[in-house]
């Protein structure tokens, strides 16, 4: 610890250099933000985190955080029970909602396999969507990231689900909109060349 930092505000670099992506400079700025901050400020900060961490849990369906036993969505009457998007996080369910274009059901696996961090199948919430696939599922939408970790853990879902008789399903991926195509590596163009559709 630098001899001319507080021990306290150390710890609370600490705690904000844990989340992902950020570093010390970023964890750094972030304690003496919370330190500029008044008093009812930094309070309702803690009280915030206190009452998320408390008040919330993982929704017996598709596990995304709810205050209830069931969040939403899986609750509502107007989503298609026959479609299933599997995510990596309750994030992802936050963008693909801000389309307005999907109206199926969700399944939120917290993490992706990844056998270099130790992360195995066991360690995300592939048994509870298993019990969820019944004669009412017709797809199961493959909403991983295009990384080695997300592929692999698609290609490891569609394995188990495939005998079952459901349609498996990834998402397209290719060439964003607004970008030139001299900029593009070749993962990118390959996969828009494979998800092409007519005009």
């Amino acid at each position: 610890m630098p001899q001319n930092i507080a021990e306290p505000l150390e710890e609370l670099i600490d705690q904000f250099a844990r989340f992902p992506g950020v570093g010390r400079k970023g964890a750094t700025r972030m304690a003496y933000e919370v330190m500029g901050m008044s008093n009812e400020q930094a309070m309702a900060l803690s009280k915030a985190i206190e009452q998320a961490k408390t008040g919330l849990h993982r929704c017996r369906l598709c596990q995304d955080y709810t205050p209830g036993e069931v969040c939403k969505i899986c609750a509502s009457a107007k989503r298609d029970r026959s479609v299933i998007c599997v995510v990596e996080s309750p994030r992802d369910i936050k963008a693909i909602e801000r389309t307005h274009e999907y109206h199926g059901l969700y399944h939120v696996l917290h993490g992706l396999i990844s056998p270099m961090d130790g992360i195995g199948a066991e360690q995300l919430c592939v048994k509870e969507l298993l019990a969820r696939l019944n004669d009412t599922v017709k797809e199961v939408i493959m909403a991983t990231s295009p990384t080695v970790e997300g592929e692999a853990t698609a290609m490891y879902l569609a394995k188990l689900i495939k005998p079952m008789g459901i349609k498996t399903t990834r998402l397209a991926y290719g060439l964003p909109v607004g970008s030139s195509l001299e900029f593009a590596d070749e993962t990118t163009l390959y996969r828009a060349m494979q998800g092409r559709g007519e005009l």
